[in-house]
């Protein structure tokens, strides 16, 4: 009798600046059955992100086209850009085995916990403390005053969500 291979769905979010994307690479990186989930956006990549490893950048139009097809597991809208995760490739890892972690915001969580027959454990990091969180903020958008200040804007209610999460770290 042939085991199924089957591989589970981790998800780590927080509000921006909080460290989930170093926390998810770190877990990758550490240990080998884990695999980082690539999600599509419409934002422009920054000076240390790479095409295919970091993000697939994409424009409105090709997003939208993937909506449109429901290719989808989850997406939304953060900061005037948009973000999504295809489901084909999430599924081959999890096919053979694989625990994919994905680095979401709140509403992506919201999205896949609404879908049956998951096996899914939902995570959120909290940040050290505000200053921290604001230092880091500085240093990743150096002289974009107006994101920072929207960033940190939305620090509450992005943080209001941590009670719909499986563990808060």
């Amino acid at each position: 009798m042939a085991i199924e291979k089957k591989g589970m769905m981790f998800v780590l979010s927080s509000p921006s600046g909080a460290g989930k994307t170093t926390l998810t690479k770190k877990i990758a990186k550490n240990n080998t059955n884990f695999s980082i989930s690539v999600s599509h956006t419409t934002r422009k990549p920054r000076s240390n992100e790479f095409d295919g490893k970091d993000y697939y950048f994409v424009n409105s139009q090709e997003f939208e086209d993937l909506v449109k097809k429901n290719y989808f597991f989850e997406y939304a809208n953060i900061f005037n850009n948009r973000y999504g995760t295809l489901k084909k490739p999430v599924l081959e890892l999890l096919s053979r085995g694989k625990d994919v972690l994905f680095d979401i915001d709140w509403q992506g969580t919201q999205q896949l916990k609404k879908i049956k027959n998951l096996s899914l454990i939902t995570i959120f990091i909290l940040p050290p403390d505000i200053k921290t969180l604001k230092n880091r903020l500085y240093n990743r958008h150096d002289g974009q005053e107006k994101l920072i200040k929207q960033r940190m804007k939305k620090f509450k209610d992005e943080m209001s969500h941590w009670k719909e999460y499986n563990y808060v770290v």
